[in-house]
Parts: structure tokens; C-alpha cells; sequence
């Protein structure tokens, strides 16, 4: 049985919805990772982006990913879609930030901010940006995404 490009949702997929995708799982994955963590008489504790703030960057996630699909997806963003990205993208940003502001004004450096707290601002900013248009992704990428879609 041989599969069809049409049971394969990326097939087709346009680059730029390719990149908000690609950019999702990376905050997906900075979710997963430590935000937060805390060392006090040689015990450690830490916790992911499943609390508190990081619900608004698993709303973000999910709203960038609906806009990749929404639509015709061959196609680059129409002007609601380009919306809901960057809106999804922007609650990522906030999320991650706000969180970030709270360890740094309330840490008293026993609470620290984890690796996945940078991970997951890093690709709600890049997010913005590249929908943006500010940065422009490096050819070595540009030509590794051409091949996945």
C-alpha cells in the first residue's frame, strides 16, 4: 500500500506557515523543558511551562498552529491568518517574558529561570519577527525547509 501525498498534512504546506509550525514545536518543546528552578540546603526543584504563565504560551502554540491550517495552506498568510500567528506568537513572547520578569524581582537567588523558558521566549520572538519581516531565515535552513514541504 503506497501512501499519497495527500494523507501527509504537510505536504504542500506554504514556507512561512512551515516555519510558524517548526517554530511552534520548538516552544512546545520549551514547555516540556524547566521554566523555573529553585535550590535551597542542597535540594533542587524545578517546573515546566505547565503552570502559571505557560498556559497563555500553550494557547499561543495552539493558535499558531490553527493558523497554518486554517485556509488554503498552500498559499502565505492572508491577512486573518498573519493575525492569529502573530497574535499566537505574541502571547508566547508575553508569557515567557512576564514569567521571566517574576523569577528576576522575586528570585532573591534561590529561583532561577530554566533553559526552557529561553527556549520558548526565543521562538515566540523569532515567531514575531519572522512574520514581521525583520530577520529573513539563513539559506541553509531556507533550503532544508523547501525539502520537508
Amino acid at each position: 500500500m503506497s501512501q499519497t501525498t495527500s494523507s501527509n498534512p504537510l505536504a504542500g504546506l506554504h514556507k512561512s506557515k512551515m516555519y510558524t509550525l517548526l517554530l511552534s514545536a520548538l516552544t512546545l518543546i520549551g514547555l516540556i523543558l524547566p521554566w523555573v528552578t529553585a535550590k535551597a540546603f542542597g535540594f533542587g526543584y524545578s517546573y515546566n511551562g505547565f503552570h502559571g504563565w505557560g498556559y497563555l504560551a500553550l494557547l499561543g502554540i495552539a493558535a499558531a498552529v490553527y493558523s497554518c491550517f486554517a485556509g488554503n495552506k498552500t498559499e502565505p498568510y492572508d491577512d486573518m491568518g498573519k493575525k492569529i500567528a502573530l497574535g499566537g506568537f505574541g502571547g508566547i513572547s508575553l508569557a515567557a517574558l512576564i514569567t521571566l520578569l517574576r523569577i528576576i524581582t522575586s528570585g532573591k537567588g534561590l529561583i532561577s529561570p530554566g533553559i526552557g523558558l529561553f527556549i520558548s521566549l526565543a521562538g515566540g520572538v523569532l515567531g514575531l519577527l519572522l512574520l514581521l519581516g525583520f530577520v529573513k531565515p539563513p539559506k541553509a535552513i531556507d533550503e532544508k525547509v523547501d525539502k520537508l514541504s
